[in-house]
């Protein structure tokens, strides 16, 4: 039952020394403050990196060629190794149960676009259908290359967002003939890139059109795909990485290389590298959480020290109460609720002001790494609990010290 008495008298107690309660309530406040602040910016690198991990599929699985470093089977180091439509077409017949979305890509490394007076140099790469899906690219206008276009070794292509301003300033794009070194494409698309302009500098033709049109014969510059999900991450990623250790074994076998040349053919796995950054994010969180925790334990340590002055103040105040019959449970309840009563009014004045921080700043934060850092309601929940959690650890010490006072003992204090 709430005791409008008892809290008249905790508040009447503590407004008698203004200071020392302001300066014990901000030492909480400040570690309350602290502790949502970092784990709002772990949440917001959290995001942010996420973000970046957004700009391609998150469980995409890329395959390229480079040069032998070793010897075999005769043959000198220093070979190009090139992948061919084969080795592609092997890959998705093998795995074709396992496989979600794939795609090989041959690439024009210096296409120049022209389209009337306008002209500029961007990467230009021929691709099948699914490559939409695993670079994460969303269709703003037209259509997307699909596989009439690929068996018809059409020319069209679909040009990113920063292509169409460089081009075509405010004209509509679809149906309009560019040439990419100087051969004619129609534009049946435009599409948007969540990895920004650098991404939206390139422009896309079926693969078969690349090849026959720019020389590329049989030759791909890379392979990818993605796998279709387990039930759990750790199946997921176990299935990723068997994978791409087997097309790695295909591919040397195929092409001739060492065994143990880490050169010749090269293999991205995001999920692989999703993994690590969430154990690094976890263990940045960890951290944070010990540093805020660390920084309310040692404002807990001064509410504590600061109950016991009071005690010691209070001390023949505490010896009539016994002498007139207080039970020293009644006595220890006093302690706690003074401790509590300051702890949680300062860690909860914390805990609003950097929540509103969070608020204000978070969204108007221009960093690549830092986006929206914010604290979910479960880990303010968990923050209150702390708080009370303290408040009452902090005056236990001084209230037990205090039940134990003799009546007689205190009113013999000064």
């Amino acid at each position: 039952m709430f005791d409008l008495e008892r809290w008249q008298e905790i508040l009447e107690t503590i407004s008698k020394n203004k200071l020392r309660t302001f300066l014990t309530g901000l030492s909480v406040a400040s570690g309350i403050f602290i502790l949502v602040i970092l784990l709002g910016f772990g949440q917001g690198m959290q995001n942010g990196i996420s973000s970046q991990f957004q700009r391609d599929a998150s469980n995409r699985i890329s395959v390229y060629s480079g040069v032998t470093s070793k010897g075999y089977k005769g043959l000198n180091p220093g070979r190009i190794i090139e992948m061919t439509n084969e080795d592609y077409k092997y890959l998705i017949k093998k795995y074709e149960e396992d496989l979600e979305f794939k795609s090989s890509v041959y690439r024009i490394w210096s296409g120049t676009l022209n389209f009337g007076n306008e002209s500029g140099s961007y990467r230009v790469e021929g691709v099948y259908p699914d490559y939409q899906f695993l670079e994460n690219e969303d269709m703003v206008a037209g259509r997307y290359i699909n596989y009439d276009d690929h068996d018809k070794k059409a020319k069209v292509m679909v040009i990113g967002n920063k292509v169409k301003q460089d081009l075509f300033k405010n004209q509509d794009p679809i149906g309009q003939q560019v040439q990419i070194n100087g051969v004619n494409f129609k534009v049946v698309g435009v599409y948007s890139d969540p990895g920004g302009e650098r991404e939206e500098t390139r422009a896309f033709v079926p693969l078969s059109t690349s090849q026959r049109v720019f020389g590329g014969a049989d030759k791909v510059g890379n392979l990818g795909f993605t796998l279709k999900p387990k039930e759990t991450f750790q199946k997921t990623l176990e299935q990723s990485v068997r994978f791409s250790s087997e097309i790695e074994s295909f591919l040397k076998e195929r092409h001739l290389i060492a065994p143990d040349d880490t050169s010749a053919i090269g293999i991205n796995n995001t999920l692989e590298g999703t993994k690590r950054f969430y154990d690094l994010i976890g263990m940045i969180k960890t951290f944070f959480w010990v540093v805020g925790i660390c920084t309310i334990i040692a404002g807990v340590v001064g509410v504590s020290n600061i109950m016991l002055i009071i005690v010691k103040e209070r001390t023949k105040e505490i010896g009539i109460r016994k002498a007139l019959g207080a039970q020293p449970l009644s006595i220890i309840t006093m302690i706690l609720h003074e401790s509590i009563f300051v702890t949680a009014i300062a860690g909860f004045t914390g805990l609003i002001l950097s929540m509103a921080l969070l608020e204000v700043v978070g969204p108007n934060l221009d960093m690549d790494f830092i986006k929206n850092p914010s604290v979910n309601f479960n880990v303010a929940i968990t923050t209150v609990f702390i708080l009370v959690l303290a408040g009452a650890l902090a005056g236990f010490v001084p209230a037990w010290r205090a039940a134990r006072i003799k009546p007689i003992t205190a009113l013999r204090e000064e």
